[in-house]
């Protein structure tokens, strides 16, 4: 089954010699029953016409920002609207960094800012300029964000070099985005809670117990479940990053206030991914005032905290509920332990030895359930968090089927 027949495709160009690929991409984009319009930055007209690729889409090509004749209907905010999905292809240094800062100062920017469609970028240039810290720094920044980077691909460049940079041909853009078009639909209508980040169990009004989880993995999963059509409730710690697109976050402090939010939520849920670095333990007395530096040292009596995760899998026993375990070591023992001890579907296990994954770009996981398990190597957070879902709604699909085989 084909996900692109009727799905309106915006094609971005930028000026790079790859832009010539541009043209039997939007064929197969046409040959595959897509809506192909076509936008264009000054540069890219350097290398192809906009007639050609007028000719091929069967639209007129969007060239300019401030064009009198599309801006009496605001021409950008219609484009903008338009696109189910905006393709950059090829997206050079230059493009790939005005994304990244969040320029607008001609059509193409200024449409991606303000369009609500999933975004892809093709990276096609020289390979030092690949690999030039700027533009991975760029690249880490657009995956956090949630934009897919299809490519690129290694070999023989247009300047002599060798190595990675190019673009990736027409066919395999294509089969990329059809994929992508396809998991859009994997979740739809499924609502799913997540926690994520960290917790703080206060000591008295100014200090407090936390832990270094920066909640980026739990974003990243949140991202990930709505753009595969779920209704995301995201149950948060206190954490420096913005909400993602399309999901609903509540926020909280505690142990105690992340348990009472997600015990509520938990139960017009379908699929419980618990990320949440949750404290264990909490202080027995909160002083009513700031502790003051008087004796030698100082002891602070603790309790432990409610088992979150084993209290909605008690509570909703068939919930499709997703742990997650950061350990030192013997990584695989623990995760099976808990699997097992908490009666989970699954466990996303990763090492956190040695500073990993701790507000880090990247993480590797390994994720196990009752039958099996499934290794992910490292890679950026948003990369691994799709790959991740993609697993987890395999797995919920398959139950949801034997539970109602009708």
């Amino acid at each position: 089954m084909s996900f692109l027949p009727g799905k309106n495709i915006l094609l971005g160009i930028s000026g790079g010699i790859a832009a010539y690929k541009s043209a039997e991409l939007v064929r197969l984009l046409r040959k595959q029953g897509a809506n192909v319009r076509v936008c264009m930055t000054a540069a890219a007209q350097e290398f192809i016409t906009p007639l050609t690729l007028q000719a091929l889409s069967g639209n007129p090509v969007h060239t300019e920002l401030l064009d009198p004749q599309a801006e009496l209907g605001m021409g950008h905010i219609e484009l903008a609207r338009w696109a189910d999905a905006i393709l950059i292809a090829p997206a050079t240094a230059n493009t790939l960094a005005r994304l990244t800062y969040g320029l607008a100062d001609d059509l193409l920017n200024t449409v991606c800012l303000a369009s609500k469609a999933p975004l892809a970028v093709a990276p096609a240039m020289n390979q030092q300029m690949w690999r030039n810290p700027a533009t991975q720094h760029n690249i880490r920044i657009l995956q956090e964000r949630g934009i897919r980077v299809f490519g690129p691909g290694e070999g023989e460049q247009a300047c002599g070099d060798t190595g990675l940079g190019r673009m990736l041909e027409a066919a395999e853009l294509v089969q990329t985005l059809e994929t992508c078009c396809a998991t859009s639909q994997a979740l739809h209508g499924t609502r799913v809670l997540i926690t994520a980040g960290p917790t703080r169990e206060p000591i008295d009004p100014v200090r407090f117990l936390t832990n270094r989880s920066s909640g980026k993995m739990g974003y990243a999963v949140a991202l990930a479940a709505a753009k595969m059509g779920a209704e995301v409730v995201l149950v948060s710690g206190p954490v420096a990053l913005e909400c993602p697109p399309g999901v609903k976050r509540i926020l909280t402090e505690s142990a105690a206030d992340m348990l009472k939010a997600t015990c509520e939520q938990a139960q017009q849920a379908n699929l419980f991914i618990a990320t949440a670095a949750v404290a264990d333990y909490t202080p027995m007395e909160v002083a009513g005032r700031k502790i003051k530096k008087n004796a030698e040292t100082l002891s602070i009596e603790m309790k432990r905290t409610t088992d979150i995760l084993a209290t909605i899998k008690r509570e909703h026993p068939h919930l499709f509920t997703v742990g997650f375990a950061a350990e030192t070591h013997d990584l695989m023992e623990y995760a099976r332990s808990k699997l097992e001890r908490k009666g989970i579907d699954m466990i996303a296990a990763n090492s956190v030895a040695d500073g990993k994954a701790f507000d880090q770009p990247t993480n590797a996981l390994e994720v196990v359930w009752k039958d099996g398990h499934h290794s992910f190597p490292e890679m950026s957070k948003q990369r691994l968090a799709e790959e991740l879902m993609a697993l987890v709604a395999a797995h919920y699909k398959q139950r949801k089927t034997s539970d109602d085989p009708d």
